[in-house]
């Protein structure tokens, strides 16, 4: 006996919500996307034309969507038909893949998104799944829409450029002592300018029009011989002229493009190449990528952001202003690894913001060893006489102060160090121990003062139990975050080209991650 099944009886369609069991996704989306306000969709309202579809509707089914690790334009519209939880969010619209598309890519979606998340927190907040003690910082790169092969690397511009600004002066130089062409009015005596170029070969093209009329008008055999092979010299300097104008051009894009970069994409210009870590044949390749960055609490992200340098050191404060101007206040502990360790970025945090650091340094956890504070030819060991301002080396020679010193990097960070110098080397049976510097030049030693403070501060920290209780919480906290969104979401690449873009997408991604977890929890 068998339950009764007939394809042909005719069965009332069925509320959508009651096939929905009580704990559903659909739901948690559903009441998140309810409690943005609507002000946020304001800039999605058309005037004209055909009534577009409502745009919590198209973000409810973008997100449920992303919850299945669904993530294609196409594969959304085809849940929309067969998967129930996404019918019932649509209530019965059907928006084709390209209106998907157009939607998840659109420049008002980060508002949009931002909301999600500060009103996810603050449901966070309400109900008591996060303390607001601190928040846990990490990044990880995340491969472009972009192929692997087609890049443009800064040091190959600089070099080209280089040798096309030589050779432009070469010729320029050239034609005024031949005087073929007047001297023209430059701007800069280090290169000539696209304009400059451009005047060149107007006067070199009346130099060949002058010959060619002279070629007219002669009616001797030899003479024309003579012309045409005066004339082919300046001939090919305009045609390898017009040729330098379009490299000219194209190098000054290609540094516009590139800006603090030493790479991009050609098929994605804010992607960066980036070395992505080793895959499953141990292969560590440079791919074009982005670096995501993400703040966390309770494994829960509160806020985002997308960066195209590789390195998280220079990510971190462009990062807090993001935090702190679109997302929340900052707590007062900020934890992340050794990766974003630095004299800045301490001191933006502790001077600037008024909080407390909770971040190690490079050779953080090899100080803590043995081995390293048994080893006398590591400076941080030597004794130092601090009313003599001198150090003493393993050979018992002393370090005197001798000049205050100031280092600026890229970015325009100054850092300042005193240099102590050895006051004589020669002969001293550890200096192959001690140095590499060159025989007959004396051990120099850079103190930074404020860096060596900076460190203090941050082991002290460290070892207080309640703040390294904390700082223990990092690696359960942050970690599990990117390996729920490229392991259980399945989200490994983009799918969009561009920053703006990949921003939209890098939020949804992690709300999905978000939702998921929060409907697990129970």
């Amino acid at each position: 006996m068998f339950k009764d099944y007939n394809m042909n009886q005719l069965i009332l369609p069925l509320e959508l919500e009651m096939k929905l069991q009580e704990n559903d996704i659909a739901f948690s989306i559903h009441h998140l996307v309810e409690s943005i306000p609507s002000e946020a969709f304001d800039s999605f309202v058309q005037h004209t034309g055909c009534p577009a579809y409502h745009p919590r509707m198209m973000l409810k089914i973008i997100l449920c969507s992303y919850t299945q690790s669904t993530f294609s334009g196409r594969k959304i519209e085809g849940l929309l038909h067969d998967s129930i939880r996404m019918m019932w969010l649509a209530q019965g619209n059907e928006p084709s893949y390209r209106t998907i598309n157009r939607f998840r890519v659109h420049p008002d979606m980060q508002e949009i998104i931002r909301q999600c998340f500060v009103q996810f927190r603050c449901q966070l907040v309400q109900e008591k799944l996060i303390d607001q003690e601190a928040i846990f910082i990490d990044g990880t790169k995340l491969e472009a829409n972009a192929n692997k092969f087609t890049f443009v690397w800064k040091k190959a511009v600089e070099k080209y450029h280089e040798n096309l600004v030589e050779k432009s002066n070469q010729l320029y130089k050239e034609l005024l002592e031949n005087q073929i062409i007047p001297e023209i009015k430059r701007e800069n005596e280090e290169q000539l300018s696209v304009d400059e170029l451009t005047q060149i070969v107007e006067n070199l093209e009346e130099v060949v029009e002058e010959y060619t009329q002279k070629i007219d008008h002669s009616k001797d055999v030899n003479e024309r011989k003579q012309l045409r092979s005066e004339r082919k010299s300046p001939k090919q300097m305009v045609k390898q002229i017009y040729d330098w104008i379009a490299r000219k051009q194209k190098y000054e894009k290609d540094f516009e493009t590139f800006g603090t970069r030493n790479s991009y994409s050609k098929t994605d210009h804010d992607a960066t190449f980036m070395r992505m870590k080793d895959d499953y044949m141990q292969n560590g390749q440079l791919k074009a990528g982005y670096n995501v960055q993400i703040a966390t609490e309770g494994q829960f992200t509160l806020a985002y952001g997308v960066f195209p340098n590789p390195t998280d050191t220079k990510t971190l404060i462009p990062f807090l202003d993001r935090i702190e101007k679109h997302f929340f206040s900052l707590p007062q502990h900020i934890v992340a690894d050794a990766g974003y360790g630095s004299e800045q970025n301490y001191d933006d945090i502790l001077t600037n913001r008024k909080r407390t650091p909770l971040i190690t340094y490079n050779h953080y956890l090899n100080e803590q060893k043995k081995k390293f504070k048994k080893d006398p030819f590591k400076t941080s060991n030597w004794l130092y006489d601090e009313e003599k301002d001198m150090f003493t080396c393993p050979n018992g020679k002393w370090l005197t102060f001798q000049y205050d010193s100031t280092r600026t990097d890229k970015a325009g960070f100054k850092r300042q160090f005193k240099i102590y110098e050895c006051e004589d080397c020669t002969g001293c049976p550890l200096r192959s121990l001690c140095t590499k510097a060159k025989e007959g030049t004396n051990r120099k030693l850079m103190v930074n003062e404020k860096w060596e403070e900076q460190k203090e501060y941050i082991k002290a920290k460290l070892s207080e139990e309640e703040t390294a209780k904390i700082y223990r919480q990092r690696k359960m906290d942050v970690e599990p975050v990117f390996g729920f969104l490229k392991a259980n979401l399945g989200f490994t690449r983009f799918s969009v080209r561009g920053k703006s873009k990949v921003e939209n997408e890098t939020g949804l991604a992690l709300m999905a991650v978000n939702i998921r977890k929060y409907v697990a929890r129970g």
